[in-house]
């Protein structure tokens, strides 16, 4: 029976190969699909894992600075670092936008062919809970202004000078896997900076504004001196800021550090596993749906092309298969040669997919992982999608009558 499906197999070689082929491409982006939703779950949790955070606060009835806007007083850090089982506490602020190369002489600002680049601004407070977790190359920032590390994943070089809003940035540090829940890279700058970046408007905004103060006559009493110009300065800063960042003492429960932070402070505070829930159960579960479907549509597909060329092929060899039926050949001996026709071809496939998806992985603008656990329930799934598209062929050969040998 194998040496049967093995000459046939040889005979037409060249199709099988053809097929196999273009098989393996459907099977490669299957993987691939299934390597960009573990690649954004991997992500998810590096996000957290760099942050390094045990309890994030944020704004109430909101779920984190991840999943929605969040706003909090800056001054609240303070508070939250006197809390009982606090080791360390910190205000961060997050801004996804546009960040501009600025050209340097001397020194390249990006990859060659990137432009702008859409980033998430992390401002931190060097030294504390939110700190890029390690560098590739350069150092931490030093300076309280004007100083910049980014993930690899921007194209920045380290000395090239950025373009966020209004000021102009030197990258000193880079480094690696720092990317936003949608998979954005990280800028990390100082707090100030990002906040700065995050709430000041341009200046003629600034300029109506004060304008439009300095009429209200409620803002701008002359028995009052010095009220207009406090509301002005008012305007011009910012003090808020998306999270607080809190690493709790070894000896503490997390959830019993988080619990006085809700009743007292009237603040969310989110554990690790909240919000590793919140990432991954509900901001990639789209993706994750999405991505599921899409899954199920190339089963489909590569299930009716394994069926139609294995049909096909067996159509071509009506005359082969009634000479094996007039020789006394079982049913069940032509089943299973057609059965291993179907199975080699989805190995062939599964083969030349495992290889592209491997190659063209690391070429993608989002993280693929691929798992091996993954490879082997691929290679499961595609002998039985083989195994069941072989059915139709064996079905139409089963059916064949031997007087077709001569003729009749």
């Amino acid at each position: 029976m194998i040496s049967l499906a093995g000459r046939d197999i040889v005979h037409s070689w060249g199709k099988f190969v053809l097929t196999g082929f273009g098989l393996g491409l459907l099977i490669g982006v299957t993987l691939t699909m299934a390597g960009v939703y573990r690649g954004m779950v991997d992500d998810a949790r590096a996000l957290l894992n760099n942050s390094g955070a045990d309890l994030w606060v944020v704004q109430r009835d909101t779920q984190g600075p991840y999943a929605e806007s969040s706003s909090l007083r800056d001054d609240v850090v303070r508070s939250v670092r006197g809390m009982p089982g606090v080791a360390r506490a910190a205000s961060v602020t997050y801004l996804t936008m546009q960040v501009q190369p600025t050209p340097t002489t001397g020194v390249p600002s990006v990859v060659p062919g990137v432009g702008d680049v859409r980033a998430m601004v992390v401002g931190f407070e060097p030294g504390q809970p939110g700190e890029p977790g390690y560098l590739v190359a350069g150092r931490h920032i030093t300076q309280s202004h004007y100083e910049a590390v980014a993930d690899v994943r921007t194209g920045f070089a380290l000395g090239a000078r950025i373009r966020i809003r209004r000021h102009d940035y030197t990258v000193v540090g880079l480094t690696r896997r720092m990317v936003s829940s949608g998979g954005d890279p990280m800028v990390f700058i100082p707090l100030k900076d990002a906040q700065e970046a995050q709430f000041l408007k341009d200046n003629d905004a600034i300029v109506n504004e004060r304008a439009r103060t300095a009429t209200n006559p409620a803002l701008n009493r002359p028995g009052v001196p010095g009220l207009l110009e406090a509301v002005q300065a008012s305007q011009a800063n910012n003090r808020f800021v998306n999270a607080i960042l809190v690493q709790v003492r070894p000896e503490f429960d997390t959830e019993a550090v988080a619990a006085p932070v809700r009743r007292w402070k009237h603040l969310e505070a989110y554990t690790r596993v909240q919000m590793e829930e919140i990432l991954i159960s509900k901001l990639i579960a789209t993706s994750a749906r999405q991505i599921a479907m899409f899954l199920v549509i190339l089963a489909i597909v590569s299930a009716a092309i394994v069926a139609f060329i294995i049909y096909t092929m067996t159509l071509g060899k009506i005359r082969e298969i009634a000479v094996l039926k007039l020789i006394g050949t079982r049913d069940r001996t032509i089943a299973g040669m057609i059965l291993q026709q179907a199975l080699g071809l989805g190995l062939i496939g599964f083969i030349v997919g495992k290889v592209a998806a491997t190659a063209w992985a690391p070429v993608f603008p989002k993280y693929v992982l691929l798992e091996s656990g993954d490879a082997v329930r691929g290679l499961a799934a595609v002998m039985v999608i083989c195994a069941l598209a072989s059915t139709l062929a064996i079905r139409v050969a089963l059916k064949i009558d031997p007087a077709a040998a001569i003729g009749g």
